[in-house]
């Protein structure tokens, strides 16, 4: 079971497990979203550019990000909804073979006015590679139900 919103506290640090990303994470994704941009996808193309090798989408290492705060088991029923990303910046490249983690801080908590069954967790997440550097990071907003009157 997750973390009921009463449950959290300003500051409070989480970690995911790691995550190594692969060439058929980014092929897919590039299938998927249909963002076939070279720099993901063409050696040749890719080995021109400052990076000198493919890059991971941007918004596959956010989609990453958000896989690794579930990882961590915060939302197991007790989140409602996603609600927004604010401040999502791409710091530094993610090349494909990267190991990344998430590291997930609590940075404020809005109880519900209307209803009490739930309140609103701003988590900071970084998305942070093997070598330290932050790649990603932003705050997402999770609505989160309350212990005291769950639904069950």
């Amino acid at each position: 079971m997750g973390i009921y919103f009463e449950e959290y506290s300003i500051g409070d640090e989480f970690y995911s497990p790691t995550r190594t990303i692969t060439e058929t994470d980014v092929v897919n994704f590039a299938a998927m979203s249909g963002d076939m941009n070279e720099i993901h996808t063409s050696e040749t193309f890719a080995n021109k550019t400052p990076f000198k090798r493919r890059l991971v989408h941007g918004l596959l290492g956010l989609s990453i990000s958000h896989g690794l705060m579930f990882r961590v088991g915060l939302m197991e029923g007790a989140a409602i909804a996603f609600l927004t990303i604010d401040e999502w910046k791409f710091k530094s490249p993610i090349f494909i073979g990267d190991t990344v983690h998430a590291k997930i801080e609590v940075v404020d908590l809005i109880p519900s006015k209307s209803k009490n069954d739930r309140g609103v967790v701003k988590l900071n997440i970084k998305l942070i590679n093997s070598d330290g550097n932050i790649t990603q990071e932003g705050v997402k907003s999770i609505m989160i139900r309350t212990k005291e009157n769950q639904t069950q």
